[in-house]
């Protein structure tokens, strides 16, 4: 299946032919009921995602499967036991054109890209950033300043 490079989720989705398109729109669905209100849909990686405090999730149908990306692959060996029925590789989870992923493990997979978006958000601010923090000098080399230097007057 060749689709043409699109510019939204709506252009992807009307250019996927049945029954491809039906369950994406079941994957979308589902999706949009857990991410925050806050998350916004785009086109990454020339498929359907989601963002929400940085990339969530995306997914896509190709000629003879689906896949869903949760854009990170740690998730896959923890979700490993609910994902043995599906065929799955580093990054990707595979289903059938007819088929959508059951909506409790979409959610569950959902959920958890949000929690991890989010912590790594928090862990961000809490870090000092490395433009605020103030530089310090080598050791014995000055730095403009006088301070700790004999005066001789």
């Amino acid at each position: 299946m060749q689709l043409i490079a699109a510019k939204s989720v709506d252009e992807y989705l009307a250019q996927v032919p049945e029954p491809g398109r039906t369950t994406l729109l079941k994957i979308r669905s589902v999706i949009r009921s857990v991410v925050p209100p806050e998350a916004t849909e785009a086109i990454s990686y020339q498929m359907p995602a989601f963002k929400y405090k940085g990339g969530l999730v995306c997914y896509a149908a190709f000629s003879d499967h689906c896949s869903f990306f949760p854009m990170n692959s740690t998730l896959i060996a923890e979700f490993s036991h609910e994902l043995r029925n599906y065929s799955t590789d580093k990054g990707t989870i595979r289903f059938p054109l007819d088929k959508p992923l059951p909506a409790t493990l979409v959610k569950k997979l959902v959920k958890a890209r949000v929690a991890e978006n989010e912590a790594r958000q928090a862990s961000k601010k809490a870090a000092p950033s490395k433009k605020s923090a103030p530089k310090k000098a080598a050791a014995g080399k000055t730095t403009g300043s006088r301070r700790g230097a004999a005066h001789s007057d």
